[in-house]
């Protein structure tokens, strides 16, 4: 599997601007098989929705369906979502022939608010795309590794972020981590640019099992990185270093 990851600035608020923006940024992109997105890329991160969220169904949704059938590929990302239940912060990975799968962050940022206008998730989700089994996560989900930890359900987990400067050697480290501990690829997206109260830097990465960066995007620049996940390699690391068959059995409510 080939997959592009896209590292971008966002308008505060525009999602017309942003995915015409990111279709720009995807015209010369070859031919892949998935493309990622960083957290709520239509809009920017916002714990405050009112006046930010899109309504379902949303503009950023409708461009994604098109996006992926015009390229043939799934596009993922999470948006800003306001449902008849209240806020979310959704995740989508759509389909070529337009399916939709969605994961509702379950870890709200309460140092920011988030937890204080966004409803959580509750529904660990796995995804399987053209022989690849995929968890998603979004941002804050990533400090809890009892969420994310591999029960022999996955090859690689997407985390798509709006990760601000300030903790971003936290950034850096827990990704690598989250691949390293669940012997897994990592495909960690982040945002550049800013927003009303902070600042992003990037570090878009692309990890292998053994936690070492196969690709990377530059710092505070917009970038499409591409590269491969090799299943194989996956499947014979894992029997060679059979680490997670002494992992702990951990029962999430």
């Amino acid at each position: 599997m080939k997959i592009a990851l896209v590292q971008h600035d966002i308008v505060w608020g525009e999602p017309e601007i942003n995915c015409r923006h990111i279709s720009r940024l995807l015209e010369e992109v070859p031919e892949v098989d998935l493309v990622v997105l960083p957290e709520m890329f239509s809009t920017g991160f916002a714990t405050k929705p009112e006046g930010i969220a899109e309504n379902e169904p949303s503009y950023s949704l409708e461009w994604m369906k098109k996006s992926a059938a015009k390229m043939d590929c799934a596009i993922a990302g999470s948006v800003a979502l306001k449902t008849k239940e209240g806020y979310v912060n959704r995740f989508y990975f759509v389909t070529p022939n337009g399916d939709v799968i969605i994961y509702d962050k379950r870890h709200l940022f309460t140092y920011g608010g988030e937890h204080l206008t966004f409803n959580r998730g509750n529904e660990r989700v796995i995804i399987e795309w053209r022989g690849v089994r995929i968890l998603p996560i979004i941002c804050y989900d990533l400090r809890f590794p009892v969420w994310s930890r591999y029960r022999g359900d996955y090859d690689m987990i997407i985390c798509v972020a709006s990760w601000s400067i300030p903790r971003r050697y936290h950034w850096d480290t827990l990704i690598r981590a989250r691949a390293i501990e669940n012997q897994c690829y990592m495909a960690a997206v982040n945002r550049i640019g800013t927003d009303p109260n902070c600042e992003y830097d990037g570090g878009t990465l692309f990890i292998d099992p053994y936690g070492y960066p196969i690709a990377s995007c530059n710092d505070n620049k917009e970038e499409v990185i591409i590269s491969e996940i090799d299943l194989q390699m996956l499947k014979n690391y894992r029997k060679k270093f059979p680490a997670l068959g002494d992992r702990d059995d951990f029962s999430i409510v």
